[in-house]
Order: structure tokens, then C-alpha cells, then sequence
């Protein structure tokens, strides 16, 4: 690429770019994740160049620091919380990703990343206890939109599925194993991997109330769906009326399954770890 040309790429079309290419290839949810960061991205380019945009050879070390430290210090106008430091993290790991695309293009001379260590703080994500998921299990609401997303939230405790795995459930992925019972068989939507999830009664208990539900039936899913970023207000909520002192996330219910829900079952400790590291449950794997 010619230098005049180089220098009409800028930072919001390279964003640009990785878009079109990888709409397709990449999950709804990370290419959601991406829009998210060039939101973060414009606010940054507005405060600091005062600008609506920059030539790419603005990506630098320096960049990258002034925008860190603009991500630690930006305080939301709206409900969501500061960015923890994995937030802020994994904002930088997407412009990384972004860098890498424009370095790769010749659109950028050398990786501005190249001396720049992300630092993800472990994070303990724990499980709901049996007493726990009792008193969310037990939890009646009024107030219809509360009580789908708790059941949503439950089903993945039973099934060990994520969000957007479960949104795409539908009647043809029910099927029927060696033992007579009901089995869910799919695949993840983040890795491809195939899955197979024996479908515990309180799992067939909610398949069955949603049945006829308007949102299910009109959008073919075995539930009615909502964003998951709606979803994940309405938990925060749910969390504090049953008073439960945890972040309710789908990633805390699919730890749930796997330790609470499948020893609880007499599923053996060994067989809970092989299964859900490779999440192909090959315990039960010559049941479906």
C-alpha cells in the first residue's frame, strides 16, 4: 500500500473492517464485545484528540496507556458498574486482536502491542450451594419477565449450557437416549464442540412450561429468549430479592451444574471433571 493511502486508514476504519470480515465467523455476543470496545475507543478519541477519529499511526505504546488509564478511570452515566481490571483487560485484548489485523494488512509498520502485557486478575467463580439453588428454585414471581428469567437462569444450572447455547434450543434438539429418557444434543455456539446433556426432571419441567409460551413458540425455542444483557440486569435484581449474596451469571450456573447439580445426582466426582473440561460428557457418551 502506497504511504497516501496508508494514511487514510484510520483507527475507526480498521474497526470498520474487522467487522465485515469477521461477521460470520465470530459469535454474535464477540462481535457485540467488539462494538462495545470501539464505543469506549470513540469516547477515548473524543476526550484525548478531540476528534472523531485518527490516522492509524496514532496506535502506539503511548495509545495504549493513555487509553488503559482512561478505561480505569471512566465512570458510567448509566446503571453498569466501573470496569474491574479483567473489564478493562479485555477491552485491550480486542484492540490488540485489531492491531494485529492492521499490522497484518501492512496498514501499520510494527505491533504497538509488542511491549504490552495484559494482566488478568484470577478470578474464583464459584457455585451455588444446594440451599442456594433451593431457594431460587422455590422462588415464585408475579411479575412473569422475573420469573422466565429465573427459569432460564435454573435451566442452565441443570444443564450446564451457556446463555447463547440455550437461546438456540428448539424441539429438534431433544432426542431420545438408550435409557428412554430425554437427552438435549447440540452443539456450542463458542467452540463448535458437540453436547450432549441428559435432561434432569427439573430440566423437563421447565422444557414443558414454556411449552406453549407466544415468545417460544413464534421464535421456535424452547424459552423465551431475551437479550442477555437484559437478562443479566434482571439477575442483579432477582439476586437481591432472595437475598443471595452472589453474582448471578450464567458462568456461575454452569459451575453449578457441574459440581451442585451432577454430584447431587450421583454423578461420580471423577466423571463431573472429565466432562465438563471437555464439555462432550463422555460419561453418558453411548446413551444418545
Amino acid at each position: 500500500m502506497e504511504k497516501t493511502q496508508k494514511k487514510r486508514v484510520t483507527l475507526l476504519k480498521l474497526s470498520e473492517y474487522h467487522k465485515q470480515v469477521e461477521t460470520g465467523k465470530l459469535a454474535p455476543g464477540t462481535l457485540k464485545n467488539y462494538t462495545t470496545t470501539v464505543s469506549y475507543l470513540k469516547k477515548f478519541i473524543r476526550k484525548q484528540y478531540r476528534k472523531d477519529d485518527i490516522p492509524l499511526d496514532n496506535l502506539n505504546y503511548k495509545f495504549i496507556l493513555d487509553f488503559e488509564h482512561f478505561l480505569y478511570n471512566y465512570k458510567p452515566t448509566d446503571h453498569h458498574r466501573p470496569l474491574s481490571n479483567n473489564g478493562v483487560m479485555k477491552h485491550l485484548e480486542r484492540l490488540k486482536k485489531l492491531a494485529n489485523v492492521a499490522v497484518t494488512m501492512d496498514w501499520l509498520e510494527k505491533d504497538p502491542f509488542s511491549k504490552y502485557r495484559l494482566h488478568f486478575d484470577k478470578v474464583e467463580r464459584g457455585h451455588l450451594s444446594k440451599e442456594e439453588l433451593a431457594v431460587l428454585s422455590n422462588k415464585r414471581f408475579s411479575i412473569e419477565r422475573f420469573q422466565s428469567v429465573l427459569d432460564m437462569f435454573l435451566f442452565s444450572c441443570y444443564t450446564g449450557l451457556a446463555y447463547i447455547d440455550i437461546s438456540k434450543l428448539s424441539r429438534e434438539h431433544i432426542c431420545k437416549g438408550i435409557d428412554g429418557k430425554d437427552w438435549l444434543m447440540t452443539k456450542r455456539e463458542k467452540t463448535k464442540t458437540l453436547v450432549k446433556v441428559p435432561l434432569l426432571p427439573k430440566a423437563v419441567q421447565l422444557i414443558s412450561k414454556y411449552k406453549n409460551h407466544p415468545v417460544a413458540v413464534a421464535n421456535e425455542t424452547l424459552s423465551p429468549v431475551i437479550t442477555n444483557q437484559r437478562m443479566n440486569g434482571y439477575l442483579k435484581e432477582i439476586a437481591d430479592i432472595c437475598k443471595i449474596k452472589r453474582n448471578l451469571t450464567f458462568h456461575l450456573a454452569r459451575h453449578t451444574f457441574a459440581t451442585t447439580v451432577t454430584l447431587s445426582n450421583g454423578v461420580p466426582i471423577e466423571s463431573v471433571s472429565k466432562m465438563f473440561r471437555t464439555y462432550l460428557y463422555s460419561y453418558y457418551a453411548n446413551l444418545c
